[in-house]
């Protein structure tokens, strides 16, 4: 495959494109959200339950809203104490493996797209393409790795949204051009520097319409939880040109 790169995008025809996906696949949108949500929230309560972790955090808050800002140094302490349990440990273990184990379904929607733009027929199974084969324990290395850096991050205010951006186009790039993790990350930083703008704008968007349903309702939240896919998608068709 022969790629030329990079096109000359607007974020009018980016944003265009990827609300054109996501309004073409909203049950698939809607199935997505069930099963990602349902899998992680139920491992969530199962761990949550099994080490009492939301009772002790609720009971430290509950302590702190009756003494007031005077019991803060207090409230600090009792959380870092559970945080540093073995309980909770495995609890916070747990939701980083349930995280690991669904990101692969965010891969079911490129190949969605690219039967869209082909005009071939979809079946539910290719919501699921990202648990087929190596595919499966590509994307899953890819998360382990990203999530690992964003970690190690995350307490930082600008860090995170730049690893974010400098992340945002590996997945195509590794499922549709079979590319490495370093190397996709080399093309992504790429193509940041020369449509840093466009970008930007739209990861905003995506960030902003992801949760929007959540303020909303939590069934607007069931259609809007994976915008980012489709937007990463935009983002990728109107960057790069294939040829086979």
């Amino acid at each position: 495959m022969q790629q030329n790169y990079p096109q000359k995008p607007t974020i009018e025809l980016i944003l265009k494109q990827a609300f054109y996906y996501w309004n073409k696949t909203l049950l698939y949108q809607l199935l997505f959200s069930i099963v990602y949500l349902g899998i992680f929230f139920s491992v969530f309560l199962f761990f949550s339950g099994k080490y009492d972790i939301m009772n002790q955090f609720l009971a430290a808050a509950n302590t702190y809203m009756q003494v007031g800002p005077s019991g803060m140094d207090a409230y600090k302490t009792e959380i870092a104490t559970i945080m540093a349990t073995p309980g909770f440990e495995n609890f916070y273990l747990a939701i980083v493996g349930v995280s690991v184990f669904l990101y692969p379904l965010n891969i079911g929607f490129f190949e969605i797209y690219r039967k869209i733009d082909a005009i071939e027929p979809i079946i539910m199974g290719d919501l699921f393409a990202g648990y087929n084969g190596l595919t499966f324990f590509k994307f899953i290395s890819y998360y382990i790795f990203w999530f690992f850096l964003y970690s190690m991050i995350v307490q930082t205010l600008i860090l995170p949204f730049i690893w974010v951006l400098c992340t945002l186009l590996v997945a195509p790039l590794m499922y549709f051009q079979n590319r490495r993790i370093f190397e996709a990350i080399s093309i992504n930083f790429s193509v940041l520097k020369a449509h840093f703008l466009p970008i930007f704008v739209c990861v905003i968007v995506a960030f902003l319409f992801k949760y929007i349903g959540f303020a909303l309702c939590i069934v607007g939240a069931l259609f809007t939880f994976p915008i980012w896919n489709a937007i990463i998608y935009s983002l990728y068709k109107s960057i790069f040109n294939e040829k086979s």
